[in-house]
């Protein structure tokens, strides 16, 4: 019985898997390229970091109060650059590019009347612009 049972299994799973068929598959030409510019490989932007100092003036958990602070300091020091960045539950504000511990003090020093919590911290910069005197 068992054979027979074994048997009558084995018989009707190749009958179900032995259908056949044809599949037309109609898409819209934008898939494939879609599809192509998606795969296109694109380095990433990575600029080349070196160890140097930045000013960490204001951080808070309300983003419109950063982007003021960070718009009151450009207006200020218009060719620094300023930094945005997001650590759970806060956003903080770094500014400059600075070599030495020296350069971030000077600048430091003339935001600490609107900044007064601003501290120098260490960490991984880009490298700073070139100063390109064009009045010779």
């Amino acid at each position: 019985m068992k054979f027979f049972v074994f048997t009558l299994f084995f018989i009707l799973s190749f009958s179900l898997f032995a259908q056949k068929g044809d599949v037309q598959i109609i898409k819209d030409n934008r898939i494939n390229a879609l599809i192509e510019k998606q795969s296109e490989v694109k380095p990433p932007a990575v600029q080349p970091q070196i160890d140097g100092y930045r000013i960490q003036l204001f951080f808070d958990s309300d983003k419109s109060k950063l982007n003021a602070s960070r718009g009151a300091f450009i207006a200020q020091f218009p060719k620094i650059d300023t930094y945005t960045s997001y650590n759970a539950p806060n956003f903080f504000l770094k500014v400059g590019d600075f070599r030495t511990r020296l350069e971030a003090e000077k600048i430091k020093a003339e935001v600490e009347a609107e900044f007064p919590t601003s501290f120098i911290v260490k960490e991984k910069i880009n490298l700073p612009r070139l100063n390109k005197d064009t009045d010779k």
